[in-house]
């Protein structure tokens, strides 16, 4: 099964910030684990691909 990109550019630079963000809170801020919840957007951001979106219809990639 071959997962299509579904992410757009922009959607994929926000989700890799706001993880960044997340992930630096395990490290600066209160230093818990809910910091990792950041790998989460992070890898979606890398891959490209959110299976969040496959059964919403959502679809921010522009077409090829």
């Amino acid at each position: 099964m071959e997962l299509k990109q579904n992410l757009g550019m922009i959607d994929r630079a926000a989700r890799a910030v706001v993880g960044i963000l997340l992930i630096s809170l395990f490290f600066v801020g209160p230093q818990s684990a809910w910091g990792w919840i950041g790998l989460i957007p992070l890898a979606t951001a890398i891959v490209g691909n959110c299976p969040a979106y496959i059964p919403l219809g959502f679809n921010t990639c522009s077409g090829k």
